[in-house]
């Protein structure tokens, strides 16, 4: 089972290494991050780099796709490199999915028109914008497309996945030997848990 992991520069990190975690607890899982060109692709800090061992053109028909997100929307919706891979790829794939704001580029690319979707809570209303239907959810299904919502949400869809593919008991190992347990010191994980004036300030400089 072949797993393909999209990269293009100013990715989010989290976004791709929280499903390569989790969904490459997979049996079978051969899991190889993919991009434009095979070397170093910089986040979006800039500091830290994954390496594309292959390229888009060098993995045609993966069995799953994952997209991660970005804070720069245009770099993914208007990366014709990788919106003409989406396209190819997914005629091949059994499921397709994104992270965060990797689902502006599936519905860029045409792939999740009309489908329910989710995304990054500030992300939302532009993925409206671009045809497919919008919910706060952290982890959509529709048909073959999967969405998570923001950053460490990927880790949510990796092991809802694994469920669906594997079984209960695979993705509660998988779960269990990542020590996936989550304890956070704070309950500001959404906009509507988040202080008011936090979410204020971030959708201000969204906007």
């Amino acid at each position: 089972m072949q797993i393909a992991i999209a990269l293009y520069e100013r990715f989010t990190a989290l976004d791709a290494v929280g499903p390569y975690q989790t969904l490459g607890g997979l049996p079978g899982a051969d899991v190889v991050f993919v991009a434009e060109r095979t070397g170093p692709v910089r986040d979006d800090s800039g500091r830290l780099a994954l390496v594309a061992d292959k390229t888009f053109d060098e993995v045609p028909t993966p069995d799953i796709v994952v997209v991660p997100g970005g804070p720069v929307a245009s770099d993914q919706t208007e990366n014709e490199a990788l919106l003409g891979w989406l396209r190819a790829a997914d005629a091949h794939t059994t499921w397709t999915t994104s992270v965060c704001t990797g689902s502006l580029a599936l519905a860029a690319a045409g792939l999740i028109e009309g489908r329910e979707a989710t995304s990054h809570w500030l992300a939302l209303e532009e993925l409206d914008k671009l045809g497919a239907r919008s919910t706060g959810r952290r982890v959509v299904f529709d048909g073959k497309y999967v969405t998570a919502a923001g950053v460490s949400s990927g880790i949510d869809m990796g092991l809802a996945l694994v469920g669906r593919i594997a079984g209960d008991e695979t993705a509660q190992a998988v779960q269990l030997m990542t020590e996936y347990d989550p304890q956070p010191p704070y309950d500001a994980g959404s906009p509507e848990k988040a202080p008011a004036n936090l979410v204020a300030r971030f959708r201000s400089t969204r906007a």
